[in-house]
């Protein structure tokens, strides 16, 4: 069946010349060829997800061309004349793509709104309602490597595809012919007739004032402020720098090297905020630059890490410890200045920091816990939107580097968060503090809540089967004591059971049924374990509780080697 489909492609996917040479590069290679055709890329509420290359486990135009001829089959089922808006990112033939599902769009009767040129993930979410789209694309692998492209599908309401019409668009995907059966134009055609209108600079512009509008501190002064700014080779150079300068940032030193578009990503082969490495230019920059703040934004903009100086180094902050930083400057802030909405709501993620939990409960503020990934957190303002309430939202984060504020976005946001980080650095230099001194603020008043997590990769047809393999045995035998540790409460989201190992007592947990298992200990400290929904890895998530710094630090150590046995890694 392999070798089948092999042949298939040297015979039809003509289309694309970079195909066809790889292609033939294939031949007589029997792991290539299975590697690229054992399966089919999995269309699901992330999308689309994969090495660029030929076969249909790769992400090509072939590939990029079934999944929306089922987006538009679904849109169709929902309505006529429907429309959708569609973005793209540095990353290599993403404007390709994006152009091609533009053109089956449109061969399908339906309107599409395109960015010019290359725009942060977020700001495709807020095209979508801005135009009053049924959907949307983003022709993205975020902060994957170089070799990675992928195709998120966003709904009417600018949240990332719900499973219902993932499932749709994955049932017409199954019954397409990948070279007959999917509908297409020509593109100057289509925009001569008007289905495919580019998106102007008063979108633009008008999501700008929007994210300015979302300031905590407007009347502050940032001229002061001293910033390093990398874009990693992304899409959030031109709004970064446009909105930071909207609200008063002059001294903004970009980072050269990583200033222009690449797809290779030359300077920094993983793309990622959340690992030193991606601001190794930064922080050479910084050398002579001397300023107060590191800002690196991933490819599609959509995450964002920051660096603060400490003595003559700089400390890297996590995604968590961002997050709480955020969270209590704008509910503190807005307290102070009676902006802060009657019972306010902020949502995070269930494997972020509990040290949340204590910051809300001092402002009167709602936190809520959703399972991982951003679409949730926006799930829970579509909930407050209905009712008329959407400004009770005021903040909204996961571990990984993503955070939002403001409802006009539904998806995490680079863009608003380093406006937000700007603010709040200089908010709190002008009281004669860094961020660093804040932190530590918030772990002597609230509890030293620190956090790690932990990503093992496994490439592959064989790596697919060891993370399955290994999540398997977890939910089927977890285990009530690990590395001497004992298990107070194991909770299993692939079954909605919470089970208390001390009173024997189980619950049920009201979130969608997710592959995640969680291990609680006596101490406050936890543990846990979920495969990535876009990448080849699983992930350990551990956080501990200590009454100081040594005491925390010595937990999440002893913590990361127990969970490491426990996966026997």
């Amino acid at each position: 069946m392999i070798k089948e489909k092999y042949e298939l492609w040297c015979q039809k996917a003509i289309g694309d010349p970079d195909l066809i040479s790889e292609l033939k590069e294939m031949k007589g290679n029997d792991e290539l060829i299975s590697e690229a055709f054992y399966k089919d890329l999995e269309f699901g509420t992330a999308g689309l997800r994969g090495v660029i290359g030929a076969g249909t486990n790769r992400l090509n135009i072939y590939t990029v061309g079934k999944a929306t001829q089922g987006l538009a089959s679904y849109v169709n089922s929902k309505t006529k004349n429907g429309s959708v808006a569609i973005a793209y990112d540095s990353r290599i033939k993403s404007d390709i793509f994006a152009k091609i599902s533009a053109q089956i769009l449109a061969a399908n009767g339906i309107k599409v709104y395109l960015y010019k040129e290359l725009m942060p993930t977020p700001m495709l979410s807020f095209a979508v309602r801005h135009f009053k789209c049924d959907a949307g694309i983003v022709i993205t692998a975020s902060h994957n490597p170089a070799k990675y492209n992928g195709y998120k599908a966003y709904g009417p309401d600018g949240c990332q595809l719900g499973p219902e019409a993932a499932e749709y668009v994955l049932s017409i995907m199954n019954q397409v012919d990948t070279f007959t059966g999917v509908k297409t134009m020509d593109f100057d055609l289509a925009v001569t007739k008007g289905m495919i209108e580019y998106i102007s600079c008063d979108a633009i512009n008008t999501y700008l004032s929007l994210v300015e509008d979302t300031r905590v501190s407007k009347d502050l002064d940032l001229s002061d402020l001293k910033v390093v700014y990398t874009p990693l080779h992304g899409a959030g150079n031109k709004p970064v720098r446009a909105v930071l300068d909207r609200i008063g940032v002059k001294q903004l030193h970009v980072v050269a090297e990583q200033e222009k578009p690449d797809g290779n990503f030359p300077t920094a082969p993983y793309p990622n905020p959340e690992i030193r490495q991606a601001f190794e230019c930064a922080l050479k920059l910084a050398q002579t630059v001397k300023p107060d703040l590191l800002l690196a934004t991933d490819p599609d903009s959509d995450r964002v890490g920051i660096a603060i100086p400490n003595g003559e180094e700089y400390r890297l902050f996590s995604g968590n410890e961002v997050g709480a930083l955020l969270l209590n400057y704008v509910l503190s802030v807005r307290y102070e200045n009676k902006t802060l909405p009657e019972n306010p709501v902020a949502v995070k993620t269930i494997v972020s920091t509990e040290i949340c939990n204590k910051i809300a409960q001092k402002y009167g503020c709602d936190l809520k816990n959703v399972l991982t990934g951003f679409k949730f957190i926006g799930e829970q303002v579509l909930l407050l939107e209905e009712i008329g309430q959407e400004d009770r939202f005021v903040f909204g984060f996961e571990e990984s580097y993503g955070y939002l504020s403001g409802s006009f976005v539904r998806d995490k946001d680079a863009v608003i968060a380093s406006m937000l980080i700007c603010e709040m650095t200089a908010y709190y230099k002008s009281k004669g503090k860094n961020l660093i001194e804040v932190l530590n603020d918030l772990y002597e008043e609230f509890g030293y809540y620190y956090s790690v997590q932990k990503s093992f990769t496994f490439e592959g047809q064989s790596g697919m089967k060891h993370i399955k393999s290994l999540m398997a045995q977890l939910h089927e035998n977890a285990p009530d004591e690990i590395d001497g540790k004992k298990v107070n409460v194991i909770k299993d989201y692939e079954t909605s059971v919470s089970r208390n190992l001390i009173t024997g007592e189980t619950d049920t947990i009201n979130l969608p049924k997710s592959n995640v298992v969680c291990f609680e200990f006596s101490d406050g400290s936890s543990f846990i374990v979920r495969p990535s929904g876009t990448e080849p890895k699983i992930k350990l998530y551990i956080s501990a509780l200590g009454t100081d710094d040594k005491t925390a630090s010595q937990k999440v150590e002893e913590l990361t080697n127990a969970g490491i046995k426990l996966l026997g890694l």
